[in-house]
């Protein structure tokens, strides 16, 4: 430590001397200190004579320098600050507004204006827009930053509101007019020309250190005249739309309040013994606000003038979603107003897509969805959803080019689609979606049908929009899966059976792909409905064993598994379908296997094996190597590994010989298959170095596959493998397997679990 910190000199003038006597360069200097060149050269030469105190305690911390050294550079650095006293008055009609004592969170957001307001070029005024939706604080933000910094700029204080929602926003000239009287110049003196005041206004504030609050600004033409041009000022402008034409501005974009600033920002407004008397209740108050400030205020608002009322009353009017906006008013403050604000703003074909873009299923969409809605080409929605966003109406996802909106904006934007919209537009609307939807969902889907491959599926709705390939198929029935789901409710409930069972239909082979997607089970269960209202006995079977499959392995209800796979078995045997009553048996059996029933699991997968085996189409010897593979697998777990071992190998050899109908690809899945089930007998039978092999072939399948559901099991078995090898890959091949399956929700991330523990215990890791 180094205490021959020179004791004269300005604060600029001791850094110098410090860092030469240190033999640092300014760039050394600054990154040990996490500040910039630029900022450290502006303290030097004076141009920056208080940085904050943190600043010189990392300054003092990369120099070196003792406490009494650090404490004389604190001492310099506090006499060049701005007084943190009361600012001195400032008599304007522009003062800054009331700050809001209950102001909550924000915090990184006023460090960071704290930061520019102490960095900035002095030579060039500072800029900073605060911008995000409507309801998120952005004046209050504004006014507790304004208040913070007025320390800083002693030549004057001022705030314009400029109404930028209001149907004639406040014209430059008139603002400028104002803030030049702010000013001192008299009426008689303010030019005429809206040019002319803005030069003036900007000759007057040149060399001031003058703070300039700009709220509700409706547009760039209305700001650019007010801002000052060089010189020691800094501006704060908010407004809900974007501004993105402002140049050369640093920008502050609001996000939603945490879940706790919002319980937080209650506490101030009602008070902790509230609260605290009813947390949970306060937590489910800040969730149906959507974490939205000024919802939260409201909420708080009215539970503060209602000091007998308890905060679960008004969880409950709130959580009935036709009433929420209703319950979000206190006096004067409303938030459907706050909306109605910038509704109001939109042209015509901004507010018909906002309208419509409520009817969308799910938490976001495509601007293609809402041009169906809508009734718009596809260019003019994808602007307005430009808009919109811009208007801080809708927020943009980081890449694709989906969009979503606030809850309670969309509650608002549903209101408005009940007020404005025919009722009779609406369900066409809804309809003509539901048509294009389930086209485009059902020829994507065919896609990955490996009995019937289709490059280029027929009957997309827009062949020229279409997904190219199964990799833009598989993106677009994620993306879209709200609305197909959404699109295949309205065709079951409105009686289109055919539609519904054609779809879920061609999304049999999809699913198998995408196993940890909940929605199969219902995407099946309305097929099977569909079936029985069509009276086809044969399609129900086929379809009830789909939905018992998605009982099995989607949803892991091996209770609705078996009552569901037994409703299969008496439809293919009224339908006289062997090959039905095969996959029934065989769900049934697996249903049984989970309940713990093994006996009965087992003798129905030999009954299954028998029924399939005493049939020649291709499709039997499928779903015989479907049955063999789950009865080799039961087996191994009873302890008889030697017959599972050579039921599986007798599945290996199947693959081996081919299938004739049947195409290689789909072939290869079942080998993968029979491969992890043999590296899983062999590691049984402790024979682990042979296990190895067949589990890396198996698990590289269903990777170059694509199916996350079958390749994250594999994985976890490879892991055991090497952790019981001592193999170095052991512990990352566990810990991906233990991340993905629970991403995927699977039943095996806690076995996952447990085997890296014992992994780690073994390795001392």
């Amino acid at each position: 430590m180094w205490s021959g910190a020179p004791a004269t000199g300005d604060f600029g003038q001791q850094v110098r001397a410090l860092r030469v006597h240190a033999g640092l360069s300014q760039e050394a200097l600054a990154h040990a200190g996490g500040v910039s060149v630029r900022a450290l050269a502006d303290m030097e030469r004076g141009r920056t004579r208080g940085p904050q105190r943190r600043t010189v305690q990392a300054l003092a911390e990369a120099l070196g320098l003792d406490d009494a050294a650090a404490g004389r550079l604190e001492r310099a650095a506090a006499l060049g600050r701005p007084r943190t006293a009361p600012a001195p008055a400032v008599h304007t009609a522009l003062a800054l507004p009331r700050d809001l004592h209950d102001f909550t969170a924000r915090e990184p957001a006023l460090a960071r204006l704290e930061d520019l307001a102490e960095h900035a070029d002095p030579a060039r005024a500072a800029v900073n827009v605060v911008t995000g939706q409507p309801g998120l604080g952005k004046t209050a933000f504004a006014v507790r930053a304004a208040h913070r910094l007025a320390p800083r700029f002693p030549d004057g204080r001022y705030a314009l509101d400029l109404h930028g929602m209001d149907p004639e926003p406040t014209t430059p000239r008139d603002a400028l007019a104002r803030l030049l009287r702010a000013l001192g110049v008299s009426p008689a003196a303010i030019p005429a020309d809206t040019d002319d005041r803005s030069g003036l206004w900007r000759s007057m504030v040149g060399d001031r250190r003058v703070l300039l609050l700009l709220d509700n600004a409706a547009d760039e033409d209305q700001i650019r005249p007010l801002l000052p041009g060089d010189g020691p000022s800094l501006t704060i402008v908010t407004s809900r739309n974007s501004l993105a034409g402002l140049e050369a501005v640093h920008r502050t974009d609001l996000a939603l309040l945490r879940r706790e600033e919002a319980v937080q920002l209650l506490t101030r407004i009602i008070g902790p013994e509230r609260i605290q008397a009813e947390t949970q209740a306060a937590r489910d108050l800040a969730d149906l606000c959507g974490h939205l400030p000024l919802a939260v205020r409201i909420a708080g608002q009215r539970l503060h003038s209602r000091p007998h009322e308890r905060l679960d009353k008004l969880v409950a009017r709130l959580a009935a979603e036709g009433r929420r906006l209703d319950g979000l008013q206190a006096g004067n403050l409303r938030i459907r107003a706050a909306f109605a604000l910038s509704y109001r703003q939109l042209p015509p074909a901004a507010r018909t897509f906002l309208r419509r873009a409520s009817l969308a299923a799910g938490p976001d969409f495509s601007p293609a969805t809402v041009a169906l809605l809508a009734d718009l080409p596809y260019a003019d929605a994808a602007a307005c959803a430009e808009e919109l966003t811009d208007a801080g109406l809708l927020q943009s996802a980081p890449a694709a080019e989906r969009y979503r909106f606030h809850d309670l904006l969309k509650l608002y934007a549903a209101e408005q689609t009940e007020a404005e919209d025919d009722p009779r537009e609406r369900e066409a609307a809804l309809d003509r979606a539901a048509r294009w939807m389930l086209r485009r969902a059902t020829a994507a889907a065919l896609r990955f049908d490996v009995e019937h491959h289709q490059d280029a599926p027929h009957g997309d709705p827009d062949p020229s929009g279409a997904p190219l390939d199964r990799e833009e198929a598989r993106a677009w029935l994620e993306n879209e899966r709200h609305q197909w789901l959404a699109a295949l409710r309205r065709a079951h409930d409105t009686g289109h059976h055919r539609q519904v069972l054609d779809t879920a239909e061609a999304m049999h082979w999809f699913s198998d792909l995408n196993q940890h997607w909940e929605l199969w089970a219902e995407v099946f269960r309305r097929s099977a409905d569909a079936a029985r209202a069509l009276g086809d006995t044969r399609e129900e079977a086929v379809h009830l064993n789909y939905l018992a499959w998605a009982y099995n392995l989607c949803l892991h209800d091996p209770h609705a598994a078996l009552t569901t796979a037994d409703a299969a078995l008496v439809a293919a045997r009224d339908s006289q379908d062997e090959l039905q009553v095969g996959w029934a048996l065989g769900y049934g059996a697996g249903a049984l296997h989970r309940l713990g029933r093994a006996d009965e699991a087992h003798a129905r997968l030999r009954e299954a094996a028998r029924c399939l085996g005493a049939q020649s189409s291709p499709q039997a010897r499928l779903a015989e190597l479907t049955v063999l593979n789950t009865l080799g697998a039961h087996l191994r777990q009873a302890g008889r590994t030697g017959e599972a071992l050579d039921i599986h190998r007798r599945c290996a050899d199947i693959c081996g010989s081919g299938i004739p109908g049947m195409p290689d690809g789909l072939i290869a899945m079942y080998h993968a298959v029979a491969h992890q089930q043999i590296g899983n007998d062999l590691a049984a039978m402790g024979r682990r170095h042979e296990a190895e092999p067949p589990l890396r072939r198996a698990l590289a399948y269903f990777e170059t596959a694509q199916m996350p559901a079958w390749a994250e099991p594999a994985r976890l078995d490879l892991g055991r493998v090497l952790s019981a090898l001592r193999h170095p890959e052991a512990r990352q091949t566990l810990l991906a397997a233990r991340d993905a399956l629970a991403a995927l929700r699977s039943p095996l991330q806690g076995e996952a679990a447990s085997a890296l523990a014992l992994d780690e215990l073994n390795t001392g890791s």
